[in-house]
């Protein structure tokens, strides 16, 4: 097939979303797709087979900040590699996100795919929720990531969604060369803000042991306020870091903490890191919970979400208790293979298929015909 896959977020920054996009993609075309990737960028692309639509516009959402490309100047370059491309199909990720998704729709050269990612709150899907209803509609197929995905996307937009999960390339961390260390570390990564949970993590190492190093990546609105604020040697401000140094930190962490307080619909994360042979111990938030428990085993240390007391005894236990840490880790390990990325081109494959197969005629045939015939003339110009 060629396959477009459309991210409304700037691949130069940090993201789950980002993130599942990039590896469905490469993971695709280690099977011979041909696949192009159309998101903004910040800088050069992380990949040669994307196609930059510009750069973005920092807004507000979901208790985050979204790197969008909302800019008439990115949808005309959306509009001209949608038609120059000739895609067969296009998977849309987080489809009504303003920008580059949402211009697939109202162009929707081939039939589409869209998987909805976000729990807690969209402001598109209330804000201008009968544009919200004619996006989806335009939708032949629609993904959601986990359970609260679907509660929120089926509150605003009524309709069949088929139930998939986030993938990850299990061996890309389970090879990582890991980072060398010289005693017990912990990592932390992600974006610097409340939702997060940094301050939490912060907050608790009074009661942490002092040979302890927490290494501290990504950054964020809180980032300076943190750091003068908790001026701890034992602490590691490392900044943004690149992929490979991403993953072979998490290697070499023995302790993997994601603190984060809500709005997480599925976590990503916390399997990379199991993936990578690390301890978990992360939140108890719905989305971290479908991750870490099954059928009753834990595969991670879960703990209250904003209680550093609480962060403080469940990295203590995963430090110093050496038989949970080594069940943690298997259970982790097979949790991580239950995701992996090749498990999920499969079922993406299979509805690729399943949105060209019943793709109404309206937008493969005539009307479409006419829609290129404007927006040709109207980039031409």
């Amino acid at each position: 097939m060629r396959i477009g896959i459309v991210c409304p977020y700037s691949l130069s920054l940090p993201g789950g979303v980002q993130n599942q996009v990039l590896s469905l993609a490469r993971s695709l075309r280690r099977r011979g797709h041909e696949v192009r990737v159309l998101a903004p960028c910040d800088g050069p692309p992380p990949e040669l087979f994307v196609i930059p639509v510009g750069k973005s516009l920092p807004t507000a959402a979901n208790g985050s900040v979204a790197p969008i490309a909302p800019d008439p100047s990115a949808q005309l370059r959306t509009i001209r590699a949608l038609w120059d491309e000739g895609f067969d199909v296009l998977h849309a990720h987080e489809p009504l996100a303003p920008g580059p998704c949402h211009t697939a729709l109202v162009v929707k050269p081939a039939p589409i795919v869209g998987t909805f990612h976000a729990a807690g709150s969209m402001p598109a899907y209330s804000v201008a929720s009968g544009l919200a209803n004619w996006g989806a509609n335009r939708i032949d197929v629609r993904v959601v990531v986990s359970e609260d995905a679907r509660a929120l996307a089926s509150k605003h937009l009524p309709g069949d969604y088929v139930a998939l999960f986030n993938g990850i390339e299990v061996d890309r961390f389970r090879l990582a060369e890991p980072w060398p260390t010289t005693g017990p570390t912990a990592l932390f990564l992600g974006r610097h803000e409340p939702r997060k949970g940094l301050e939490v993590l912060l907050r608790s190492l009074p009661d942490l042991p002092q040979d302890l190093t927490v290494w501290v990546a990504g950054s964020g609105p809180a980032t300076d306020d943190l750091r003068a604020r908790y001026q701890d040697p034992r602490v590691q401000w490392l900044g943004r870091i690149d992929d490979e140094e991403r993953d072979r930190r998490m290697a070499g962490a023995d302790v993997f903490c994601a603190p984060s307080l809500g709005g997480e619909s599925f976590g990503v994360i916390l399997l990379e890191a199991m993936a990578a042979g690390t301890t978990v111990v992360a939140s108890a938030i719905p989305g971290y919970e479908k991750v870490a428990v099954v059928d009753g085993e834990p595969a991670a240390v879960l703990v209250e979400p904003d209680d550093p007391a609480a962060l403080a005894e469940g990295l203590r236990s995963a430090l110093g208790d050496a038989a949970l840490t080594a069940r943690l880790r298997e259970a982790g390990t097979r949790r991580a293979e239950s995701f992996d990325m090749e498990r999920l081109v499969d079922e993406y494959l299979r509805l690729y298929q399943l949105a060209m197969d019943t793709a109404t005629v309206d937008e493969a045939g005539g009307a479409g015909e006419r829609r290129r015939g404007f927006f040709g003339r109207l980039l031409n110009r």
